[in-house]
């Protein structure tokens, strides 16, 4: 009987100490957390997507209190939210631009040559390492097994007749479909953007229009048709500078492919 409260007592000094001793720990490593902080987390949407640049939402907090980002760095919250945590800040919110995802392919199952039947497992970056680097006669195209659509957090995305086709207004610009694209097809521009290069194609023409029927064949056309230089010509691939584009549509009227589309 006295063996039992001698280790009851045991226990029970041993666990005050250890008590006394996390209690002295927690008030001398207190970290103190700026209540603006707390606030802005709260205004923050909560997706934790990562779109802002920084780790989550209490990344993002901290830093914008640090005065390392500004209060519209994150692009799920728009503007609304760019307001909100101004207010918390005691700054007026800069204006932002809203973006969206573009996938610069439309070579689709009805216009896009493939050459083989591919059955294996349903993952762009996997089926890059097939022959041909997929079953697609062009290289360049987009593979449609939708690793963009499962990193997208906000369903904006899915693969209607074998492309990646986004719904711009559902889309939040979080970025997390272009870093999934191996082929890197996806980019953000503009949500009021008129005009975009729908190929990303870098084979001559002739090689281009052999593998899609709505190849960019680098013609130069949509470029000499652009009275404000936003068309130019990359490794035989057109590129619209958003910038500068005022959307007059000379360079989508001009296109023998129908490689520019209007958004």
């Amino acid at each position: 009987m006295n063996s039992i409260l001698t280790a009851l007592l045991v226990v029970g000094i041993v666990g005050l100490i250890i008590g006394l001793f996390l209690g002295i720990a927690a008030i001398s490593f207190k970290v103190e957390t700026d209540e603006r902080e707390v606030k802005v987390l709260e205004a923050l949407p909560g997706n934790n997507c990562g779109g802002c640049g920084f780790p989550g939402c209490s990344g993002l907090a901290a830093a914008i209190v640090k005065g390392e980002a500004p209060v519209n760095q994150c692009p799920v919250g728009g503007e609304n939210v760019a307001n909100a945590i101004a207010a918390i800040m005691g700054v007026e919110a800069s204006a932002s631009k809203r973006m969206t995802a573009f996938v610069s392919c439309k070579g689709d199952c009805y216009k896009a040559k493939n050459e083989f039947i591919y059955t294996g497992v349903e993952d762009c970056t996997m089926a890059g390492f097939v022959p041909n680097q997929g079953p697609k006669s062009c290289n360049f195209g987009c593979l449609g097994f939708g690793n963009c659509v499962k990193a997208c957090q906000f369903d904006a995305i899915k693969v209607v007749d074998g492309i990646a086709v986004v719904d711009k207004e559902k889309c939040k610009a979080c970025g997390k479909c272009v870093e999934a694209c191996p082929r890197h097809l996806i980019s953000l521009i503009p949500y009021d953007a008129k005009y975009a290069v729908g190929c990303s194609s870098h084979d001559k023409g002739p090689v281009a229009m052999k593998k899609c029927e709505v190849a960019c064949i680098g013609c130069t056309l949509c470029a000499k048709s652009c009275e404000n230089e936003a068309v130019t010509i990359t490794d035989f691939n057109a590129v619209i500078d958003q910038d500068k584009c005022v959307a007059c549509g000379k360079c989508f009227e001009k296109c023998p492919k129908n490689a520019i589309i209007e958004l």
